[in-house]
């Protein structure tokens, strides 16, 4: 007669850590870039910064494509860090689905938002 111990685990694949680990890392590279980036523009704009020189910044068409890159860059990283967050912390399965469909909700929300206000300057 064999005695078990433990739970057996269910591997879900090679470097499934080191794939979300990488595209954290590279996601904030980004968001670190942009962020470079606008600072550099506001910094080197003459003159106090009204409504006017802020959309000007995001008026050009580069801007805007970097803009929307971060965007989804900052959804995808945030929905990460919390898919994972809930995988740790939340145990019962209905519970943590709940959690998550409610968090891809919320970040897709977000998201199609700022798309909508950097359209619109």
């Amino acid at each position: 007669m064999a005695i078990e111990h433990g739970s057996k685990r269910l591997v879900v694949g090679a470097h499934y850590g080191l794939r979300d680990w990488l595209s954290q890392r590279i996601t904030a590279a980004l968001m670190l870039l942009f962020t470079f980036l606008l600072l550099l523009q506001v910094l080197f704009t003459a003159g106090p910064i009204g409504y006017d020189k802020w959309a000007g910044i995001f008026a050009q068409q580069w801007m805007k494509v970097l803009t929307f890159v971060v965007i989804v860059s900052l959804a995808y990283h945030a929905w990460v860090g919390m898919r994972d967050v809930l995988m740790d912390y939340i145990k019962p399965v209905g519970t943590r689905l709940f959690a998550q469909v409610c968090t891809i909700v919320w970040l897709v929300g977000c998201a199609g938002w700022a798309v909508q206000v950097l359209w619109r300057l």
